[in-house]
């Protein structure tokens, strides 16, 4: 796992020891949260002690997610929304601020790949990816930073090593890439307010990401598991106060690209 570090002198940045004091542990909100990488992180957040709000499309999908978590209305709030929404993420945010008194941290996890080229692809298609994969992070950050900048909170974003090493006219990588520069942009324009950014780029993982590849599973060699990647989320929201992780790049030993 590779990671840059930056520092800053800001006392109310969250997310660790030093941070503010917030009753009942830290808030976190994640979109996307109900499978995969953004259903362990869940989990992993839950058993750290934060309060969660999680946002899907489905209500009943959230609810009954929520139901096999065992988890209360006192730690867990599914809040159905189109994560390509912004009145819609704006209303999730602020639900998650009315229920719980406080944001901490959002994850911008939601996403999904056409598994398609610039060849052969369709473009509807392309535009609900770049939409969710792009639009969807942006509108996120937009919505969450009013509630972050009071906290000194932090910013998650879900990327992918197909953002940093391309493959040829691959249409995920370009989105991918797109929100590898979102992040960077986003840490620059928040830069001294005392809120982190940060881009989580996982390899390949096992997840029903791969459901709608052609082959209907992850391509053959080494894979991570959703809750590596859950891990690492987990270890950048709880740096402590003062310290940024703005890159993680997590691939499984013997992954070239």
């Amino acid at each position: 796992m590779s990671t840059t570090v930056t520092t800053t002198n800001d006392p109310a940045a969250s997310g660790g020891p030093g941070g503010p004091a917030a009753s009942g542990g830290p808030v976190t909100l994640i979109t996307g949260g109900a499978t995969g990488i953004g259903a362990a992180t869940v989990g992993r957040l839950l058993a750290a002690g934060h309060r969660v709000a999680v946002t899907g499309r489905d209500q009943g999908r959230l609810e009954r997610f929520a139901e096999t978590l065992g988890a209360g209305p006192d730690v867990l709030l599914p809040v159905a929304a189109d994560t390509t929404d912004y009145e819609a993420v704006r209303a999730a945010v602020d639900a998650t601020v009315k229920e719980f008194g406080r944001l901490d941290g959002v994850i911008a996890n939601a996403g999904f790949s056409t598994h398609d080229n610039l060849a052969d692809g369709d473009p509807e298609q392309w535009r609900e990816m770049l939409l969710v994969n792009v639009l969807g992070p942006a509108v996120l950050v937009k919505a969450a930073l009013p509630a972050l900048t009071a906290s000194g909170g932090r910013i998650v974003l879900v990327g992918s090593t197909a953002g940093i090493k391309n493959t040829p006219g691959n249409m995920y990588s370009v989105s991918k890439s797109a929100l590898t520069s979102l992040a960077e942009n986003a840490r620059v324009l928040v830069t001294g307010s005392g809120v982190g950014v940060t881009l989580i780029a996982p390899g390949r993982v096992d997840t029903p990401f791969w459901g709608s590849h052609p082959s209907g599973s992850a391509p053959a060699g080494p894979v991570l598991t959703p809750d590596h990647i859950a891990d690492a989320v987990v270890w950048v929201l709880g740096q402590p106060a003062g310290v940024e992780v703005n890159s993680v790049v997590v691939r499984p030993s013997g992954q070239v690209h």
